[in-house]
């Protein structure tokens, strides 16, 4: 079985790309996961970006440019979600 992964971006206008701000495994993913629900923080399930992401960008540094389209639906996504789209 494998380990719970989880990836947290942000992205502000003006920013190359967004930026992975954390990462975690396990029960540590599961924490994270859930403190983003306490503060409200749309999460979206993708474990092979997780896996990828987890892989190749460490913390504080930009998304890797093949991951761009697959993170840019993702924050389209969130955008319709919290504009109630």
């Amino acid at each position: 079985m494998k380990k719970k992964l989880a990836s947290a971006l942000s992205y502000k206008t003006g920013d190359y790309a967004p930026r992975v701000v954390a990462q975690a495994k396990g029960k540590q993913a599961e924490y994270l996961l859930r403190i983003a629900q306490e503060w409200g923080i749309t999460i979206v399930e993708d474990a092979t970006l997780a896996q990828l992401l987890e892989e190749s960008a460490p913390i504080g540094s930009y998304i890797p440019s093949w991951c761009w389209e697959a993170v840019a639906r993702i924050l389209a996504y969130i955008k319709r979600k919290e504009e109630g789209l």
